[in-house]
């Protein structure tokens, strides 16, 4: 006599559980990958919360850089400062590229005291304070492309046999 037999005698268990018993009995022997395929789902859906995250992080770094852009955009367009009538060329280094940039005599002077800086905006560049040049380098050091700093005679080397020829600051190249 089997267990279920003894269990449907003494009343312990209808007739109606111990079929529904013998059915999941038999569906487990049938599919004994359920449970692993179980598993899989729920890897599967691990994975792809896993993906979701990196994706949705990429957005959002993707967010800031463009939010940086534009406050950089709004820094430079607000402070800059016009060269109309610039006749004396400046020549500085761009990303390995000699550039031009044509300025009066008081810019030239400004910015070979640092008291003036050169900021890339777009394909084209423009002259800001060096308050807004130290705002924007904050925000993206490469978008400052000239600032001169105004200690460069202080940090002059003890062994430099040049020392005493000093470099004029309207020197043209």
């Amino acid at each position: 006599m089997s267990l279920k037999d003894q269990l449907l005698k003494a009343g312990l268990a209808d007739a109606k559980k111990a079929r529904k018993a013998e059915h999941e009995k038999r569906q487990q022997a049938k599919d004994p990958n359920a449970e692993s395929a179980q598993k899989l789902a729920q890897q599967a859906q691990a994975e792809k919360a896993e993906r979701d995250r990196v994706l949705n992080r990429a957005q959002q770094e993707e967010k800031e850089k463009r939010a940086l852009a534009a406050q950089i955009r709004q820094l430079t367009e607000a402070h800059r400062i016009a060269r109309n009538g610039g006749d004396i060329a400046y020549q500085f280094t761009d990303d390995k590229k000699i550039k031009k940039l044509y300025v009066t005599t008081a810019q030239q002077a400004q910015l070979a005291k640092g008291h003036v800086a050169i900021v890339r905006l777009g394909d084209s560049h423009e002259l800001v304070p060096a308050v807004v040049a130290e705002k924007i380098r904050q925000r993206d050091t490469a978008a400052v492309v000239v600032l001169n700093t105004r200690s460069v005679a202080a940090e002059a080397d003890a062994d430099d046999p040049y020392a005493a020829y000093q470099i004029p600051d309207d020197l043209m190249w």
